[in-house]
């Protein structure tokens, strides 16, 4: 695979994992009631979370790209990098609890996806 699509996943990951920590942080700041569409479009408006949707936005458009320049089962589980970065984002950022059994799960996550890796330098089967 090309380096620069490699890169352009990565940042498309990147960019994906910061929306959602500015969404956490943006849902941690006080209590949200989803009582009413007013109450939605409060929350949805607000700092946070729009600029967690704006990211998402920008993301989706260097996908779009990504898409038309990468296979699908190549380029969609090397975006399972997310889980990396959330996992030790959320500890470090949010104190939330780093366990074994996460750390164990994100082995096995990126363990399937050099092995996706692998089987692409590899001869393609049809």
């Amino acid at each position: 695979m090309n380096p620069t699509y490699l890169l352009l996943i990565l940042l498309n990951t990147a960019i994906l994992v910061a929306g959602q920590f500015l969404w956490k942080f943006g849902m941690t700041k006080k209590e949200h009631d989803f009582g009413s569409v007013f109450d939605i479009l409060k929350v949805l408006f607000s700092p946070y979370i729009f600029t967690g949707l704006i990211m998402y936005g920008v993301a989706t458009v260097i996908w779009l790209f990504i898409l038309t320049k990468v296979q699908l089962s190549v380029a969609y589980p090397l975006q399972s990098f997310a889980y990396v970065i959330t996992l030790f984002g959320a500890y470090f950022i949010f104190g939330e609890p780093l366990t074994f059994w996460k750390v164990v799960g994100v082995l096995f996550i990126m363990l399937g996806v050099s092995i996706i890796g692998i089987s692409e330098s590899a001869i393609t089967l049809n």
